[in-house]
C-alpha cells in the first residue's frame, strides 16, 4: 500500500499538478455487505460509511481518487455455528466491524455528467481488540484487500455514488479451511468543495 501511495505522490509531483486539478470532499452512504462462509448466513447486511475524498485530475479525461472512510460492516452468526467453531464468543447472532478503508481509485471520465471509478482498496480492522472468540484469538484478520468497480452521477458539486466492492484475501483468523469473505455494495452521496 505505501508504495502504491508513494507513486501517486510521483506521478502528482510528475504531472506538475496544480491547486486547480485537485479538488477535496465530503462523502457519507450505506453499505449492504455479506460475509461468504459457514461461519456467517449468506445475505447483505446494511451498514454506513462517511469520510472524505480527494479528485486529482491528471486529464480532462483520467484522474486519481483516494479516499478514507469509515465503514461499519454489519454481518449474522450462522445458525449452528458453535458446533462448527468450538468457542465462538458472541452471545447474539449481530456482529459489528468497523473497518478504517482507504480505497485508491482511478477515475475515467465518460462525460461530465459520468464516471467510472476501478482500483484497489485497503481496510483496517478498528475493533479488533473485541475478541469473537472464547480463548482471546481473534476471529477476524486485522486487514483486507479489496477491488472496487462503480459508477459516479457528478452533478456539480454533488457525486451521487454506486459500487461493488469485492474481498481479495480471507478474513479468517481462526482457521484456513473456511475462507471467509467480504461483498459489499455501497451507495452514497459526496459534496465537493
Amino acid at each position: 500500500m505505501k508504495k502504491i501511495i508513494l507513486s501517486i505522490f510521483i506521478l502528482a509531483c510528475y504531472m506538475n499538478i496544480n491547486a486547480q486539478n485537485v479538488a477535496i470532499g465530503i462523502k457519507v452512504g450505506s453499505n449492504l455487505t455479506k460475509i461468504t462462509g459457514k461461519a456467517f448466513t449468506e445475505e447483505y447486511q446494511l451498514g454506513y460509511n462517511a469520510g472524505a475524498f480527494a479528485e486529482i485530475s491528471l486529464s480532462n479525461d483520467f484522474g486519481i481518487q483516494p479516499e478514507v472512510l469509515f465503514n461499519q460492516v454489519n454481518t449474522k452468526k450462522a445458525s449452528g455455528i458453535d458446533s462448527v467453531f468450538n468457542g465462538w464468543q458472541q452471545n447474539t447472532s449481530d456482529i459489528k466491524l468497523n473497518y478504517l478503508t482507504i480505497p485508491i481509485l482511478f477515475r475515467y471520465n465518460l462525460n461530465k455528467l459520468l464516471s467510472i471509478n476501478v482500483g484497489p482498496q485497503y481496510g483496517i480492522l478498528l475493533n479488533k481488540n473485541e475478541s469473537l472468540w472464547a480463548n482471546g484469538k481473534e476471529a477476524i484478520k486485522s486487514g483486507e484487500f479489496s477491488m472496487i468497480g462503480g459508477v459516479t452521477v457528478n452533478i456539480k458539486r454533488i457525486r451521487v455514488i454506486g459500487r461493488y466492492i469485492i474481498g481479495l484475501n480471507s478474513i479468517n483468523d481462526v482457521q484456513n479451511s473456511d475462507s471467509w469473505k467480504s461483498q459489499q455494495i455501497q451507495l452514497g452521496f459526496g459534496l465537493k468543495f
